[in-house]
Order: C-alpha cells, then sequence, then structure tokens
C-alpha cells in the first residue's frame, strides 16, 4: 500500500515538529520508506505559522475547535488523519481540549466522507501513558487505567469520548498510547542547571517506557499507512529505561533528591500488539527494532539529529541527513 493521503493536526506542538523534520529525510534516505512515501500528499494544519522548510507542504492555518467547516475542507480526501493536537500541562491551556479536539476530528472525518462519497478517514489520536497511572508490571492496552494526574485523566477521557464517537459514527478510531519521547520529555527536553532527580530507597531513578525521537517518525509513517489498527495500541520500544541513565547518555549533569510518596517508580508498557501490527504490514525491521530494550545512548543520538541545539547536536546539524541516514540504515537502530 502507498502512502496515504493524511492530515496532522498538530503540526507546531512537539511531534508534529519532529515529523516534520523527518519525515521529509526519511522519504530522501530510507530505503524502505522512500517508495511508500515519495510523492505523498501530506496536509499539515496549525493554528499560527510556522518557520518553514521548502521540503515540507506549508501547513493549512486554521483552528479546529473555531473553523470546523475549514477543518471539514482540510479533510476532504484524506485517507488518514494524524491528530497531535492537544492540551499539555503547564502551559495555562484547558487540559478538557484534548478531547474536543480529537472529537472535532473524528465529526470532521465522518462529514468529509459524507459529502464526498469517498470512504472515511482513519483517525489516530495522541494518547499517553499517563492514562495508567501508578501500576506495577508490564502494561498492555486491556489494563484497567487508573491515571495519577489530569493530564492523564484529561488522554482517559478523550479516548473513551472519541472512540465512542467513532463508533456511532462509523469512523474507525486508535488511540496511541505513548511513552516517554527522549527529547520532548521533562528530562531530556526539560533539563535545565540545576537540574535535580528522584531517587527511590533501590538507588534508582524513575524508569519509564521510552522512544526515540526517529523511531517513533518512522512507526507513525509505519501506522498511517494500515488500513486496519486496534482501537488501542501502546507505543514505546521494548523495557524501561531509567531516567538518570539519559541524563549520563546526553552527558547532563544532575543532583538526586528523595523521590516523594507519590513518584511513580515505573511505568512499563507492553508493546508486543504494536510489534504484531508491524508484522502483519510486512514493516520487520521496525518490528525487530522495537523487540529488544531500548537504549539510553542512542536515543540521545536520534535527539541529536532533530534538536541540533543540543550538545549531541552539534555534529549531526553540519550533515543531518547524513547523520539520519547512518541511524536508518543501521541493522538495530535501538542499540548503540
Amino acid at each position: 500500500m502507498g502512502f496515504p493521503v493524511t492530515v496532522v493536526l498538530g503540526a507546531s506542538g512537539r511531534i508534529g515538529r519532529v515529523l516534520r523534520h523527518c519525515w521529509p529525510e526519511i522519504v530522501s534516505q530510507s530505503a524502505p520508506l522512500a517508495a511508500p512515501l515519495a510523492g505523498a500528499e501530506i496536509r499539515w494544519q496549525s493554528r499560527n505559522p510556522l518557520l518553514q522548510r521548502p521540503e515540507v507542504a506549508a501547513p493549512a492555518l486554521l483552528d479546529p475547535l473555531k473553523d470546523p467547516a475549514g477543518l471539514v475542507q482540510l479533510l476532504a480526501g484524506a485517507e488518514a488523519v494524524l491528530c497531535l493536537a492537544g492540551s499539555i500541562p503547564g502551559r495555562g491551556m484547558d487540559l478538557a481540549d484534548n478531547t474536543r479536539l480529537a472529537c472535532a476530528a473524528v465529526q470532521a472525518a465522518a462529514r468529509a466522507a459524507e459529502i464526498s462519497g469517498a470512504p472515511t478517514a482513519r483517525v489516530l489520536l495522541s494518547s499517553s501513558a499517563a492514562v495508567y497511572g501508578n501500576q506495577p508490571g508490564l502494561l498492555s492496552e486491556d489494563s484497567p487505567l487508573s491515571p495519577a494526574n489530569a493530564y492523564g485523566a484529561a488522554k482517559a477521557e478523550m479516548e473513551q469520548q472519541a472512540l465512542a464517537l467513532g463508533q456511532q459514527l462509523g469512523v474507525p478510531v486508535t488511540a496511541l498510547r505513548i511513552g516517554n519521547i527522549a527529547g520532548l520529555d521533562a528530562i531530556l527536553g526539560g533539563w535545565q542547571p540545576g537540574f535535580t532527580l528522584d531517587q527511590f530507597a533501590d538507588g534508582r531513578s524513575p524508569q519509564r517506557s521510552y522512544i526515540g525521537s526517529v523511531t517513533l517518525a518512522r512507526v507513525l509513517a509505519a501506522l498511517v499507512r494500515q488500513s486496519d489498527l486496534p482501537p488501542l495500541l501502546n507505543l514505546a520500544q521494548s523495557g524501561a529505561i531509567e531516567m538518570a541513565a539519559l541524563l549520563r547518555a546526553a552527558e547532563l549533569d544532575f543532583a538526586w533528591r528523595p523521590a516523594p510518596a507519590s513518584a511513580i517508580s515505573e511505568v512499563e508498557l507492553d508493546v508486543s500488539r504494536l510489534r504484531q501490527v508491524l508484522s502483519e504490514a510486512g514493516d520487520a525491521r521496525l518490528q525487530t527494532a522495537l523487540s529488544p530494550p531500548a537504549n539510553a545512548a542512542y536515543m540521545v543520538t536520534e535527539w541529536a539529529v532533530v534538536q541540533p541545539s543540543s550538545r549531541h547536536g552539534k555534529e549531526a546539524a553540519k550533515s543531518p541527513i547524513q547523520t539520519l541516514q547512518k541511524l536508518l540504515q543501521t541493522k538495530d537502530f535501538s542499540r548503540s
């Protein structure tokens, strides 16, 4: 299957910026994905103008909540919608917008199909591992939801409302429960001089399921191409990584502080369903790459590709395409 006509909502957000950076290089440098992505029609949406790269189409400037008709028009003829738009804590935004934006995307997909008579676009929603909260053990998509904070609760509500609406309107919806993204998280991405990290009684820092930024871009490109996806899908690399390991790999100094009672020591996602989806899609390379435990040093290298201002990004900034090509051609790009 070729790359479908795809609408990316939230092109100015953290994941949107990664995709705008990585997908053109994936087109030009990655043999397994070059044919499917070459000449692909990708429509980017943003509320505000973006710094533009010549190889990336200019975004459609609209507010999905204030201009539903414009959103329907943007989705006309689309086969897939990747909804990255949403609210995150700490920016004075209404977390309920996560549900509003997801439901707006589902409604627009249904309306666009009704107007054109074409098949309804598939809608992929950016959810979060935060919906699981503080639970021990490996967390599968069938695990109960127990969000420990307002953000997790907002994402859980988004999933419930959008999936129900999709079923009602005949729109296929998949909620992607994304683990921590190395470089877009509060650890690598939020590091500042004097940074402190929680330390638990066993001497370790918090452990989380992570995914590298380049790997995330490749997985999303693969998932957008699939015509049949489950309603819920964990998205991360196998295993859990200590946050301290990421900071050490990036050569970023930090100090310890005793972990408070409310701190969550470990969140590890079961990604067997994701590997199965990629295997059925014939993307054996990605499926294999997600199988071994993720590697902190390699994730830092991926971060450098999309964040040249980072300490490790200086060399990558000199030749970003060559650096990315090396990553994509590595047999097992989850290891260093």
